[in-house]
Formats: structure tokens, C-alpha cells, sequence
């Protein structure tokens, strides 16, 4: 008789400034824990010895399979090599997975950031319904992942899915559909100006309203390129969904395909650190072994 506990796995979510670092079993988050990433004048080694510090301390006396990494950046999937982060500029060429391989004797899958929040949706969250998705996160930036049939989507350099450089009016997408928009054009943030507008404060519904515009455009675009069944937003953003989900559904009620929208959803995460999940199933993608 087959063994049908789940594997345990190390999931780990790297940012521009911290990294969350989790002992994963299923679908459940046993223990995590998050930490500050040296800034400025840093070496490579020093960001790199704080993973392995937590990865370390997370594994403990368990036995694991694998370890997964999400990055923001593009990623050499076969070979585990990690070119340019942009927010930790010590990371030019970084060969993370030999590393960590060498240091702990198991697999380790790496893949950008906002495709192991896709494959989390995918496989532990809202999306598991769903064959073909995308999963966008707007933070500070836009950043997104593609599932099709059941696999994220395979590429030359983990980039498809840059949805957010895409020219758009005076800049790019990311510009109007992320925490920048708020930024460039009310000199505040998305908290702020949902707490106002939950006061009745007349800018911040219009700023809410104009950012559901850009963002079905957004939509729109995403639709035409990669044509999903759902899109799952994801980030802190969502809080706010009540305020630009009217006016981001008028934006796409001029779709060329109408067909494509009788079929088509748009859903808002809830689950808590899926992006580490999604880190961690890596090994499901990579692997095979849908334990």
C-alpha cells in the first residue's frame, strides 16, 4: 500500500529587502520564518548565507525532498542560475541551486516569484479548478504567471508573463496597474487611499476608479495574449477590490471575444503566503510526484 503523506518540502520566498523561508507539508505551512536581506554595499555571499542560515533552521531534524525558491528575476531553470535581481544589485549571476545543492544533498528547483504565486493558486489555492490561468500580483510592481494545462509555462529565460513592461500610454502597464500609479498621481499608496475612501473621500474612490480602468486594460491585454480561463489578482491590492472591481469590469466589456468573457473569471487570492506554497511545489512542477 502506497504512503499518501504529503512530501515535506522547504519553500523559500526571496524579495528586494526580506526573505520567508518555510517548512511545507501539503498544503499547510508547518513553520516559517522571515527575515531582512543585507542592503546596499552587500555581497552576493551575504544574502546567500542568510538563506542558508533559515533554510537550515527550518529543515531542523525533518527529512525533506526538495527545496523550492521563487526569485524576482529571471532564472536559468535547468542549471539554477539567477541573472540580475534588480533590488539586491550584489546578484549579477548567481548559481543558487548549486549552492544549496552542495550544501544540503537534496534537489532545488528555482523559478521567478510571480509564477511560483501562480503555481500556488494552481495547486493549493483558488485556481486548482482551473487548467489554463494566470496569477497577477500588483505590489509595488506587476508581475505575473502563466499556467497552461496544468504546467507553468515553459520558456527560454522564465520571462514570459512580463505583462507589466508592456508600453502603455506615457510608460508602461506597471506604471497604471501597481502601487506606482498611486505613487506617480496621488503621492500616496493603495493602504492610504483605501482608508480614505472608505471614508467617503472623493479622490481616493476616483483614484480607485481610474486604477480599474488601467487595470482591465491590463486584462484585456492578457486575455488577447495567452487567452486563460481565470485570472487570479493577488497582493495587498485586493483590500481594495471593492472600489476598482466596478470600473475594471466596464474596462473589458469591449473585448473583441465574447465568447472568451462568457467563459472567463476574474478571482482575488486568499490564501496567506502563497507565494512560499508555490515556492515549495516547484518540486510538484519539476518532479512529476503530485503527493
Amino acid at each position: 500500500m502506497t504512503d499518501s503523506k504529503p512530501l515535506k518540502l522547504i519553500g523559500v520566498d526571496l524579495g528586494g529587502t526580506k526573505v520567508n523561508v518555510g517548512l511545507v507539508e501539503g498544503n499547510r505551512i508547518l513553520s516559517n520564518k522571515s527575515l531582512k536581506i543585507p542592503q546596499g554595499t552587500a555581497s552576493e555571499w551575504d544574502v546567500i548565507n542568510v538563506i542558508i542560515d533559515l533554510i537550515k533552521e527550518q529543515l531542523g531534524k525533518h527529512k525533506v525532498e526538495g527545496i523550492g525558491i521563487g526569485v524576482p528575476s529571471i532564472v536559468d531553470r535547468e542549471k539554477g542560475i539567477i541573472h540580475e535581481v534588480q533590488n539586491i544589485p550584489s546578484w549579477k549571476e548567481v548559481p543558487l541551486a548549486d549552492i544549496l545543492i552542495k550544501e544540503f544533498g537534496i534537489p532545488v528547483f528555482i523559478d521567478n516569484d510571480a509564477n511560483c504565486f501562480a503555481y500556488g493558486e494552481f495547486k493549493f489555492g483558488i485556481g486548482k479548478a482551473y487548467k489554463h490561468l494566470v496569477g497577477l500580483t500588483l505590489g509595488t510592481g506587476m508581475g505575473s504567471g502563466i499556467i497552461t494545462n496544468r504546467h507553468l509555462m515553459g520558456d527560454a529565460n522564465c520571462g514570459s508573463g512580463e505583462f507589466g513592461m508592456i508600453p502603455y500610454k506615457d510608460g508602461i502597464l506597471e506604471d497604471y496597474c501597481s502601487g506606482k500609479f498611486f505613487k506617480n498621481f496621488y503621492n500616496s499608496n493603495g493602504e492610504e487611499l483605501m482608508i480614505l475612501a472608505r471614508e467617503g473621500n472623493s479622490m481616493a474612490i476616483e483614484a480607485f476608479k481610474k486604477f480599474g480602468e488601467h487595470l482591465g486594460n491590463a486584462v484585456k491585454t492578457i486575455l488577447y495574449a495567452v487567452d486563460p480561463q481565470v485570472i487570479i489578482v493577488g497582493g495587498s491590492i485586493v483590500n481594495s477590490m471593492d472600489f476598482f472591481e466596478p470600473s475594471l469590469s466596464r474596462s473589458i466589456d469591449d473585448f473583441a471575444y465574447k465568447k472568451v468573457l462568457e467563459n472567463f473569471e476574474i478571482l482575488y487570492s486568499k490564501t496567506s503566503n502563497i507565494a512560499l506554497l508555490g515556492a515549495a511545489s516547484l518540486y510538484y512542477d519539476r518532479i512529476g510526484n503530485n503527493s
